[in-house]
């Protein structure tokens, strides 16, 4: 038994019908609500065989057929192969002039991808090998503290208050962090890090807050390479029926306090444009009923940051592809031109 043409047409309408009402399609439903010139009894024999192939599912005995799986990544892969995706050229601009800084534009995109969608959006920094330090700054917060702030072409990666000797007086301060910047700026983090024993040996009366700028510019190394994670819409997801279960929707809200865990799950892996993951292929137990969309956008220094969209498995795929192919676009053309937020 093969997927013939009449087949698809059937098993696409009954994905329509159920991305609409999550309730389960019969094929009266089918037969009312689609012309296909077929009978009642005709489609419920072809939905009978697209069970047995395992697109169909039937929660209960006198229940109608919703789509499984197997049948969204049919019904996506159609999608992308066709080109047929929603046009949403009409987008409007959601930038402007005033956006300064590289985790407004982030955050700023996240909430106007939840809002036109109405599911859960993330936004990623961008990342790559080519992240460099603009400068690192001391600030004095009390005689005793300062704040350290090492910011690179993608924004602040690191901050905190460190103890300080009472001798350094916020002049003392400055012209360290100018020291400091001086040798370090443009360098990788990790040249960075093999830099800053020679600078502490340099400059030995200050090696104390020298060895804390250190482990903090190591730290960033290590971590998480996404120096920010913009989330919209978190709960967005407890409107839909899917997540009506309280312990399924408080396991899919823990996932999102965890930033670091959530973006390693919708980060973009290689220079695919546009991909989606359909419930078990996220490969996280709390997104089993979920689909996970993503898209990419770029910088002109040539890092590469993520969007994605998570949303239940019978989200508007169509919508959902274009507005994100259209919002990478938008924020491809703000962020590609020298002097853009990434560089501010």
């Amino acid at each position: 038994m093969a997927m013939d043409d009449r087949k698809f047409r059937i098993l696409q309408a009954i994905i329509d019908d159920y991305i609409l009402t999550a309730v389960p399609v019969g094929s009266r439903t089918i037969s009312k609500k689609y012309d296909m010139g077929l009978s009642s009894a005709t489609i419920r024999n072809e939905m009978s065989d697209l069970e047995e192939l395992g697109y169909l599912d039937q929660p209960h005995v006198s229940a109608g057929r919703i789509p499984s799986a197997k049948a969204y990544r049919l019904y996506v892969d159609q999608l992308l192969q066709s080109g047929k995706l929603r046009s949403e050229e009409s987008l409007p601009s959601y930038f402007n002039g005033r956006v300064q800084k590289m985790e407004e534009v982030i955050d700023r995109a996240a909430q106007v991808l939840s809002s036109l969608t109405q599911y859960t959006a993330v936004v990623l920094s961008p990342t790559g090998p080519r992240m460099r330090i603009r400068n690192i700054q001391l600030v004095s917060v009390s005689p005793e503290s300062a704040l350290v702030v090492i910011v690179t072409d993608a924004g602040v990666v690191r901050d905190s208050v460190v103890r300080v000797s009472r001798q350094l007086d916020a002049d003392t301060l400055y012209t360290i962090s100018r020291a400091l910047t001086e040798a370090l700026s443009g360098c990788t983090l990790e040249e960075a890090c093999e830099r800053m024993p020679v600078l502490m040996g340099r400059m030995q009366e200050n090696a104390a807050i020298l060895q804390s700028v250190h482990g903090y510019i190591s730290e960033a190394r290590d971590r998480n390479p996404h120096s920010h994670v913009g989330i919209g819409g978190a709960s967005n997801m407890l409107s839909w029926p899917e997540y009506s279960d309280v312990e399924k929707a408080r396991g899919f809200l823990s996932l999102l306090e965890t930033r670091e865990k959530l973006a390693s799950i919708v980060a973009q892996q290689g220079d695919v444009s546009l991909t989606v993951r359909i419930g078990p292929e996220t490969g996280v137990p709390e997104m089993s009923d979920c689909s996970i969309v993503t898209a990419t956008y770029s910088t002109h220094t040539g890092r590469q940051g993520t969007i994605g969209v998570i949303g239940p498995t019978r989200m508007h795929y169509s919508k959902v592809m274009a507005i994100l192919q259209a919002m990478g676009h938008q924020l491809t053309d703000l962020l590609g031109e020298p002097g853009s937020p990434e560089r501010k």
